[in-house]
């Protein structure tokens, strides 16, 4: 506890410090504490109609990418063979679970993308079919079919069948792309029970068809044709992967992202798995402006159009769409050659610095910010804002095959000072718009000052400098963080209950009562002046916000025990929101969990059973034999008994327990806005399209 002390004051100490020094964190990646929530997974699946009226006050360009050189055998560069990647598809894909079976669609599509990036392609069609397998097709010129000058085999057989061959590597046969590991069609093809490669091209139709990753049928002309491009058909290969049921929905939100990102490109997406077959036809003529005014569909906006601007500089295009929302999260995704980058990079870190530096600078030039005003943070310029940034180069570095980071020093120089130009353009030239997130941007920061001083009352009072834990916390008796557990009860009857039926060695008792802080709708200053979620802050002991430290956590499972009831269910959501918005770490790491306690006692004599729902009556009444057993219908915590609660929710050996995840972090930040937003439209319409779906609390 001495040890913890002497932590807390040092952080006191360097928190003033801290605060000074973190507009100039925002330039250090390796300091970065922007959550890139590119990486979604069913965040775009809903149907959007672009706003033409909106669209017509932009500029919209496209950076030229298209390669006027040719696309022939000699143009693909062939660095090793293919190996052992059926034996480690992990290596190449991540994991053959549903992800990594969407990995192999992605990589297929990725190069009919590239061909667009070319100028050589402006349609894509998806299908998946009732097999399961999975056709692409894109008019584009094709892949080259002729004899390779190297390989003495022709070179569709050889882009399938050799690791690291492709027309990427040297040349101009591809002036932008994304695939420049080479490894995409091969290990498709090496991790499919068969594909099937139609190339048109030079006015023939030529075939050839794989059986995991071996030749079957050599490549032949099958006739005449008046098309051009490639359709490649294959199906996952059931040894391989565990699942083999394509998500639409999935599919949907990737290709949508796509047809955001090249604006020029149609994508149609089939499920002929269903009848009649769901088709979507994905084109967006206003790129990625169009994309930032989808993400803020459910959200109030703060002026519109968005702000849009582009630049081309040493071989690199970028283009950045930045709106603001009434809400106090950000939400950046950051793109190089269409592909997300997760972790950011280069461009990110240009972005965020050339950003801070911008916004203060005009606010210093019209007298926004006063002389004796300290410069507006990162953090409070990025505070409800929306914005993407794709750039285009040519020789992308990426880390690792997954491309989850851009590595490319000079791209962070070229985002700097197009934003640093562009932006100071935009804002001179919209003074009414400046103003607004210069407004904004202020008064996140007054926001963030009342916030340090409340975080610094609050730590003076919490467990770690004094033994004044939150008054109703019932505290356990171990020490070790990793064996320790919280139960967040609702009400203080079953805490009661709760605290009589832990085990106090290393289980936690905090009662919560009253109508608990929408966070959806506050700052960081009304969270931590709120009586019913500082207890929270007080008895987790690892700060909040920014400042939240998961090392200093003092419990490694979070349990929320509310009643199986609508308002059960809705102070779960308030907490979930809570801990998403203002502890997001302690989600990520997987400390969060909800306990399921039982609907009903089953019972007949001395013998008692435990069920979730009536189903699991019926079959509980099977196994024991039971014809007409009593039934006990808990509707809420507070019923059950210290005994029963132990038995039924508390004991691990027996207890049931969900762990939060955020496998779907756009999806995870539009639900919170969604559910917990000011805006009702889109929560009624919610609502409505899920009725069917809700259990009725009678």
């Amino acid at each position: 506890m001495n040890k913890e002390k002497d932590d807390n004051k040092n952080i006191r100490s360097d928190q003033l410090e801290e605060l000074l020094k973190r507009a100039e964190e925002d330039a250090e990646a390796g300091k970065d504490g922007l959550v890139n929530l590119a990486d979604d997974v069913r965040a775009l699946t809903d149907d959007y109609t672009e706003d033409q009226e909106s669209l017509a006050a932009v500029q919209l360009t496209d950076y030229d990418t298209r390669s006027t050189s040719s696309y022939e055998d000699q143009d693909i560069q062939v660095l090793e063979g293919l190996e052992a990647v059926r034996k480690r598809p992990g290596m190449y894909i991540g994991d053959t679970t549903a992800r990594g079976l969407h990995h192999l669609i992605y990589e297929i599509v990725a190069n009919s993308v590239d061909e667009a990036l070319a100028g050589r392609c402006d349609s894509i069609e998806v299908t998946v079919l009732p097999d399961q397998s999975i056709r692409v097709e894109d008019n584009g010129i094709g892949i080259p079919v002729g004899i390779h000058p190297t390989a003495g085999i022709p070179t569709v057989e050889v882009v399938h069948t050799m690791l690291h061959a492709g027309g990427k590597f040297g040349g101009d046969a591809y002036g932008v792309s994304g695939g420049l590991h080479g490894v995409g069609a091969s290990v498709v093809n090496a991790l499919s029970e068969w594909m099937e490669v139609t190339v048109n091209r030079d006015g023939k139709a030529h075939f050839i068809r794989f059986e995991r990753g071996e030749t079957v049928t050599p490549l032949t002309v099958t006739g005449p044709t008046d098309k051009t491009g490639t359709v490649t058909t294959f199906k996952p290969d059931p040894e391989i992967f565990s699942e083999m049921d394509a998500d639409f929905d999935l599919m949907t939100t990737r290709y949508r992202e796509m047809a955001f990102l090249n604006r020029d490109v149609a994508i149609t997406l089939i499920d002929a798995r269903v009848t009649p077959h769901e088709v979507k036809h994905l084109h967006y003529g206003g790129g990625i402006v169009s994309f930032v005014e989808y993400l803020n569909r459910n959200k109030t906006v703060l002026f519109d159009p968005p702000i849009y601007f582009f630049a081309e500089q040493d071989g690199c295009f970028v283009e950045v769409a930045i709106q603001y929302n009434d809400s106090y999260s950000e939400n950046v995704y950051t793109y190089a050659n269409n592909i997300a980058t997760v972790e950011g990079g280069s461009h990110l870190t240009g972005f965020r610095s050339a950003l801070t530096k911008t916004i203060n600078d005009y606010a210093r030039k019209y007298n926004i910010l006063k002389e004796k005003d300290k410069n507006l943070q990162g953090e409070d310029i990025r505070e409800g804002m929306c914005a993407i940034i794709s750039v285009k180069l040519k020789h992308p570095q990426f880390e690792g095959q997954t491309k989850t980071r851009l590595g490319n020093p000079e791209v962070r120089t070229v985002v700097e000072s197009t934003v640093n130009d562009k932006l100071m353009v935009y804002l001179e030239e919209n003074p009414q718009t400046a103003r607004m997130v210069a407004g904004k941007s202020v008064a996140a920061s007054q926001a963030r000052e009342a916030a340090r001083k409340a975080r610094d009352m609050t730590r003076r009072k919490s467990a770690l400098d004094s033994n004044a834990l939150p008054g109703k916390l019932a505290d356990c008796q171990e020490k070790d963080p990793t064996f320790c557990e919280l139960f967040i009860v609702e009400g203080d009857s079953a805490g009661g209950t709760a605290k009589n039926g832990r085990e106090r060695k290393y289980q936690a008792i905090l009662p919560l009562w009253g109508k608990m802080l929408n966070v959806e709708k506050s700052r960081v200053d009304k969270v931590l002046d709120n009586d019913k979620l500082m207890p929270i802050v007080m008895a987790l002991g690892a700060g909040i916000g920014n400042d939240f430290d998961l090392e200093r956590l003092r419990y490694h499972k979070i349990i929320l025990m509310a009643d199986a009831d609508v308002d059960g269910s809705h102070i779960r959501t308030l907490l979930l929101t809570f801990f998403f918005r203002y502890m997001r770490p302690l989600v990520d790491a997987g400390h969060v969990y909800i306990a399921c306690p039982p609907l009903y006692r089953v019972f007949s004599d001395k013998k008692s059973r435990y069920a979730y729902d009536e189903d699991e009556i019926e079959t509980i009444k099977e196994e024991e034999g039971w014809e007409s057993p009593k039934l006990q219908r808990f509707k809420g915590l507070g019923e059950m008994n210290a005994d029963q609660l132990w038995d039924t929710t508390m004991n691990p050996e027996q207890r049931k327990l969900l762990q939060v995840q955020v496998i779907d972090a756009q999806m995870a930040d539009e639900t919170f806005t969604l559910l917990m937003g000011d805006k009702v439209e889109p929560r009624r319409d919610f609502i409505r399209a899920n009725a069917k779906l809700a259990n009725l609390d009678t």
